[in-house]
């Protein structure tokens, strides 16, 4: 009989993708990782332990505990704050996948004598030709796929993801039959370390801000901005741009940022040319199977939320890739990732440095 250690974080995914593999016959532990060290009312680690636990004793299994924190903090935090000092806007969960999820954890349970892990991320993962493919989750609202880009042969072939045919309300519906006090728990969303707690107050800790003047497209003041590095590309929400200073139609959006100059640069109006972008170029470039694709009917996602849309590669090599999108893409940020498709096969990406208008 095969062991499987499932990562339990606590929340009703994974629980589920345990009681499904004791359906299905294996030997399954849990595993629960703390990969942040703070006590404070954002930090739900304590309750979640709890809740993995109530599940663990309901399927009759063992809950080991496992703190990666240090591990988290120098591969995935500092490049976090690297990045926010950058003035990009990265994506840890990512990176917490490649590095913590899928190579800690993994190396962890496989030394415990564990065949392979399991996770609850709404993913598939199928074998052909000789090589694994990674395949988006069936539920179009819940697919996690743009997270798992950066993981190799090796990680999805020692993987299982039992909930990746699976729709959220079955999930719940399945946890609520075996008794999971967190049936009805809250999905998390965010930045894990970040929790309910306000972003700007929570990035202060760690990168002092540097306050300066926010100009419209034409380089005219039109208010202040409190640091570069708490506004995205695409941001229309807390820009605090008074009345007076309006040279169009609609709200202000971030355009660009000047970081030479520390100016934050917005414009008026949703569709303000400044705000889509046609091409892009992108690095740390990686490919699933170990190689590019050949492929006419390539589309890529520019963040979690996108929609998929249709592209070509004008260029390439080991580490970098040009796109070109066959129709302009709202406020695509450096630091995030461009993630590329077939159908439902994810085939790999990376991350974006730069975009252009035209």
């Amino acid at each position: 009989m095969k062991r499987i250690t499932v990562g339990m974080s606590g929340g009703v995914d994974s629980a589920v993708a345990a009681s499904i593999l004791i359906e299905q016959g294996y030997d399954v532990e849990g595993l629960f990782m703390k990969n942040w060290e703070e006590e404070s009312e954002y930090c739900s680690a304590e309750q979640d332990y709890k809740d993995a636990l109530q599940v663990c004793d309901i399927l009759d299994i063992p809950l080991r505990s496992v703190n990666f924190a240090k591990e988290y903090w120098d591969r995935v935090f500092q490049h976090f704050l690297d990045e926010y000092k950058k003035g990009r806007t990265p994506n840890p969960d990512i990176l917490c996948n490649t590095e913590i999820k899928f190579k800690e954890f993994l190396n962890y349970a496989k030394d415990l004598g564990a065949d392979k892990i399991a996770t609850g991320h709404y993913v598939r993962n199928r074998d052909l030709d000789g090589k694994v493919q990674l395949l988006k989750g069936l539920d179009p609202g819940k697919d996690q796929s743009y997270f798992l880009y950066g993981l190799n042969q090796h990680q999805i072939s020692s993987a299982l993801f039992p909930i990746g045919d699976l729709e959220k309300p079955n999930v719940r519906e399945r946890a609520e039959k075996l008794g999971f006090d967190n049936f009805e728990k809250k999905d998390s969303v965010g930045i894990c370390f970040i929790g309910e707690r306000d972003f700007k107050e929570f990035l202060q800790q760690y990168i002092p801000a540097q306050p300066g003047i926010i100009v419209n497209s034409k380089g005219r003041k039109v208010g202040e901005h409190d640091g570069l590095m708490y506004y995205t590309l695409g941001q229309r929400k807390g820009l605090g741009i008074g009345g007076g200073h309006s040279d169009g139609e609609g709200a202000w959006y971030v355009l660009d940022k000047d970081l030479e100059n520390n100016e934050l640069i917005v414009g008026q109006g949703h569709d303000h040319a400044g705000l889509y972008q046609k091409r892009l170029t992108a690095s740390d470039l990686h490919w699933i199977s170990g190689e590019a694709p050949n492929s006419e009917n390539l589309k890529a996602k520019i963040r979690y939320r996108a929609k998929d849309a249709r592209c070509r590669i004008t260029d390439m090599n080991d580490e970098t890739i040009s796109v070109e999108f066959e129709k302009p893409r709202f406020a695509t940020a450096p630091g995030q990732s461009v993630v590329f498709y077939e159908g439902d096969v994810c085939l790999g990406g990376a991350v974006i440095d730069k975009a252009f208008n035209s």
